[in-house]
C-alpha cells in the first residue's frame, strides 16, 4: 500500500489550499482516513480524522478545515480555509485499519504518505 499526497504550497494568510491523498495497492477497505502535520521543532499532531461514522478535528483547525472522502476510490482531501501562519507545517496523510490480503487471510495495517509542505506567509 502506498499513499501519495499532493496540493501543498505557499499561500497568504486568509487564503485556502486543498490537499489530496490517494492510496494505491490491493486494498479492500480503508477504515480511517486522516491528516497530520508537523511544524519545525514540534511533535506531529493529528489535524483531522474521518471514519464512516464521524469526522473529528483538532481544536486549532475546527471550523476552518474540512476532511472529506472524494469520489475517486481510496482518495480523500483536506480543504483548508482561512489559513494562518501557525498552520505552516509539513502535512501527512495517514490511512489506518487498512484491510488488505486475500479473503482467507485479511490483514489490517497503518500507512503514511510522504508529506507535503504548507507555508502560510505574507
Amino acid at each position: 500500500v502506498q499513499l501519495q499526497a499532493s496540493g501543498g504550497g505557499l499561500v497568504q494568510p486568509g487564503g485556502s489550499l486543498r490537499l489530496s491523498c490517494t492510496a494505491s495497492g490491493s486494498i479492500y477497505l480503508i477504515n480511517v482516513m486522516a491528516w497530520y502535520r508537523q511544524a519545525p521543532g514540534k511533535e506531529r499532531e493529528r489535524v483531522a480524522r474521518l471514519t464512516a461514522r464521524s469526522e473529528t478535528y483538532a481544536d486549532s483547525v475546527q471550523g476552518r478545515f474540512t476532511i472529506a472522502k472524494d469520489s475517486a476510490k481510496n482518495t480523500w482531501s483536506l480543504q483548508m480555509d482561512n489559513l494562518k501562519p501557525e498552520d505552516t507545517a509539513v502535512y501527512y496523510c495517514n490511512a489506518d485499519r487498512v484491510v488488505t490480503g486475500t479473503p482467507t487471510d485479511l490483514r489490517e495495517g497503518n500507512y503514511w504518505g510522504q508529506g507535503t509542505q504548507v507555508t502560510v506567509s505574507s
